[in-house]
């Protein structure tokens, strides 16, 4: 049986998230056991690994290394389907803006703050956080977008957003107003800025997917 843990390092939406890949289980007829944890040996056990965050990044990085767990999660980035998601997307990056933060270091680039003076283009300030739907454009083809339409909305809470160094990680794009790269991904490891727990059928398609993805 297939085991799934999702990442208790206690900055997370981890009771939604957990029921949103448990309600994807369903939808992928898995054979999967999908727990919530906290326990470094039990990500080291899973065959899939989901990374969720919320909240400011310097919180998120403090209490990932407070929880012994980043050795876990950065031998899951080396060989395992991993999933990170909002600030867990983020913490792949080698640094944010947010609290001048060093990150995982994954993959290169920064995580940087919406500007403060956002106009839409009929000249309607935008407010930052970036909160609501948004759709979302499938910038390459990759397995975890079977069955989702092109330009599908998905739910976003964020002021910062990863700017990656290599153009060729970036698989999707959102405009806020301008474009900019809400899923990163490379091999085994796929990242959403926006939160599929939080995304109605989108994001449990994404999730449906990983769960049956073999990288």
């Amino acid at each position: 049986m297939m085991k799934v843990a999702v990442v208790d390092y206690g900055m997370g939406n981890l009771h939604s998230v957990l029921k949103s890949v448990q309600a994807a289980q369903k939808l992928a007829g898995a054979d999967a056991e999908i727990y919530l944890t906290d326990q470094p040996e039990a990500v080291l056990a899973a065959d899939k690994i989901v990374f969720p965050g919320q909240g400011a990044m310097p919180d998120c990085m403090a209490a990932l290394r407070r929880s012994g767990l980043g050795e876990a999660v950065a031998d899951g980035l080396k060989n395992k389907p991993f999933f990170g998601i909002c600030v867990g997307a983020q913490l792949l990056f080698e640094h944010s803006e947010e609290g001048d933060t060093a990150g995982l270091g994954w993959f290169a680039g920064e995580v940087k703050r919406f500007a403060d003076n956002l106009h839409d283009t009929e000249g309607n300030r935008l407010k930052v956080p970036h909160m609501g739907w948004n759709s979302v454009r499938q910038t390459r083809a990759h397995p975890l977008f079977a069955d989702i339409d092109q330009d599908t909305r998905f739910y976003f809470v964020h002021s910062y957003y990863f700017a990656p160094q290599d153009a060729d990680i970036v698989l999707g794009t959102s405009d806020y107003p301008e474009a900019f790269a809400c899923i990163a991904g490379k091999d085994n490891v796929f990242a959403t800025q926006f939160h599929t727990e939080k995304s109605h059928d989108g994001g449990l398609l994404l999730l449906r997917n990983f769960l049956n993805w073999r990288p």
